[in-house]
């Protein structure tokens, strides 16, 4: 069982070495649903993907929401994905990734998350996001909420250029531990006097490496494994009346949002071709 203390707590215990750090997810726990889906639909929307990549990721949503994590499923995603920015230039990803910070994503913020962050700030902590979101769209993030820096999922990219392939691998799962453990090697984090912060089963490599985790906004299996360890429960999603009708908030909400965005795209472009409009 991992003990829990507030962010201002340290300052009151006597003197030890090391940095104290909080560690944060981004998507659904930091900002509601997925960044990546939002900065998809932009890319989509500046012909950097076609109707086959759309189809493609539409039909990995659904098998993801039906089925659960599959690592050949995410395997075949991050391979298209790598492939859709290949030949185009880091700058441009992070400019369409500021507008989109700046049009959307400032808007999904999770006040909560927003406060818990600064409360670590104020404590003198580092704070870091840890996410399997691309590197850049996770530096991005951070440098908005004023956090110390993030770590993300590497696109190789040469003079500038992607060049399709991953540099290392998906920060998902034990590889945002072992991203963890790296760091604190590297800054002299003390993690027995840090914390962690989650939403997904996924999480708990990261949620364990540390002396205080508490699950934010959690699914329900975190949230059981939450109560079976005795980790502390945040929720800062809004309740909605449409809760009864199993339209939620997380991963899953933000899943379905996918599909159905997809599967518009495809019905209205599949019309306008036989319509000729």
């Amino acid at each position: 069982m991992h003990a829990t203390t507030r962010p201002g707590d340290d300052a009151a215990a006597p003197a030890q070495s090391g940095v104290v750090a909080a560690f944060f997810d981004i998507d659904n726990t930091i900002i509601r649903g997925a960044s990546a889906y939002h900065l998809a639909r932009e890319l989509y929307r500046r012909d950097f993907f076609g109707l086959r990549d759309i189809a493609f990721f539409a039909r990995h949503s659904l098998l993801y929401l039906l089925l659960g994590e599959n690592l050949r499923r995410i395997a075949a995603v991050r391979a298209r994905a790598l492939r859709i920015v290949r030949g185009r230039t880091v700058a441009e990803v992070v400019s369409i990734g500021e507008e989109v910070y700046d049009q959307v994503l400032a808007n999904k913020v999770f006040p909560g998350a927003r406060a818990l962050v600064d409360e670590h700030l104020a404590a003198g902590h580092e704070v870091w996001f840890i996410s399997a979101t691309p590197v850049e769209i996770a530096d991005l993030i951070a440098r908005r909420l004023g956090a110390t820096g993030a770590l993300g999922t590497v696109a190789e990219h040469r003079d500038g250029v992607y060049t399709g392939e991953l540099r290392g691998n998906m920060l998902h799962g034990a590889g945002k531990k072992a991203g963890v453990l790296a760091l604190a090697r590297e800054r002299d984090i003390d993690l027995r006097r840090s914390h962690a912060y989650g939403d997904s089963v996924n999480d708990i490599p990261l949620l364990t490496t540390v002396g205080s985790a508490c699950a934010i906004n959690p699914e329900p299996r975190l949230r059981l494994h939450a109560a079976e360890v005795g980790w502390p429960v945040r929720d800062f999603r809004r309740r909605r009346r449409d809760v009864g009708r199993g339209v939620r908030t997380g991963v899953r909400g933000a899943g379905w949002a996918g599909v159905v965005w997809t599967a518009t795209v495809v019905v209205r472009a599949l019309r306008r071709r036989l319509t000729g409009g």
